[in-house]
């Protein structure tokens, strides 16, 4: 990948795109293509198809998609499912089309089985279960994560499948619905200390246990894997840390500046109780996080608080 090469990041505008383009621009490159929703349905494949003819991308970062929380996914799985597998199908379906020379595409850690070893690594993929709350998520990036290597094995694509752990940064989605859980409780602890409130509640019990990769981070990762991997085997990309949600809830409390009491709901779901990647296939190749937990939620809440500031606060709905 040249510093004037064609790059396509479908999605720039949300939370791992926009992270992507920030990289890409970081390390010199600058032929950039970006499409919002309104001016390139992914969801028309014939829209896709006149763009990639007309646009010529050599390289695409598959970014784009239908995301939110455990409230999302259970509200609008018609929405998640459907949209998730019509993108990934119109976009790969392009790209081998008109000859992409590589493409990464971006799945979740949530294509894993609910019950499966810790750390997780690549080769459980379809080894179990899914976790309910966001099956029908997970069924349509694993169908991403496949189509890609069906399209290596048939056609000979430079196609590979890039999973991130949970992300959270810059550009994330501050909706109190369909927000994942750092940017939740961001929002939610900074709008209590706002108004004095003596206590927040979380979802759940706060024992399971999450791994969180700072976005520029992931960023980083995923421009590496693009420079430096191509397997039929998907790659994970995350942070290596794990921590309790309720140490994570109190983290984020005190970053934020909260100092009310803190109630866990344990009538909501908690989700699958253990999450972490195994990464070493990434790291083999030189690549390593580097942002902590601690200095990646200082860098989020500052991110709210200037979007916050500037009614630019960043609400996404999954419809």
């Amino acid at each position: 990948m040249k510093k004037d090469s064609i790059i396509y990041v479908a999605g720039h505008r949300g939370l791992a795109g926009s992270a992507v383009v920030r990289e890409l621009k970081k390390q010199g490159y600058s032929n950039i293509i970006q499409k919002t929703s309104s001016e390139l349905n992914l969801l028309d494949s014939n829209a896709t198809n006149n763009f990639f003819e007309d646009s010529k991308p050599e390289y695409v970062f598959m970014c784009a998609g239908t995301v939110g929380g455990i409230i999302a996914n259970q509200t609008h799985p018609v929405e998640f499912t459907q949209n998730n597998t019509l993108m990934a199908i119109n976009i790969l379906s392009a790209s081998h089309k008109h000859k992409v020379k590589k493409l990464v595409y971006l799945g979740s850690s949530c294509i894993y089985p609910k019950e499966c070893e810790q750390p997780i690594k690549e080769d459980y993929l379809l080894t179990g279960l899914l976790e309910p709350t966001n099956e029908g998520y997970a069924l349509a990036k694993i169908l991403g994560i496949k189509l890609a290597e069906y399209y290596r094995r048939e056609y000979g694509c430079d196609f590979i499948s890039a999973m991130p752990s949970n992300l959270y940064g810059p550009n994330d989605n501050y909706d109190p619905e369909n927000s994942h859980v750092i940017a939740a409780l961001i929002r939610r602890f900074d709008e209590a200390k706002e108004s004095n409130a003596t206590e927040v509640i979380a979802w759940g019990t706060g024992k399971p246990l999450r791994e969180f990769t700072y976005v520029d981070d992931f960023a980083r990762g995923t421009i590496f894997a693009m420079l430096n991997y191509s397997d039929n085997k998907h790659i994970n990309i995350g942070a290596t840390r794990e921590i309790t949600i309720e140490c994570l809830t109190n983290l984020v409390a005190e970053t934020v500046g909260f100092k009310g009491r803190i109630i866990f709901d344990a009538s909501k779901p908690d989700g699958t109780m253990r999450k972490v990647m195994d990464n070493s296939l990434l790291e083999g190749l030189g690549w390593k996080p580097e942002v902590t937990l601690e200095e990646g939620l200082k860098l989020a809440y500052e991110d709210f608080l200037k979007a916050k500031n500037s009614e630019q606060l960043h609400i996404r709905s999954p419809k």
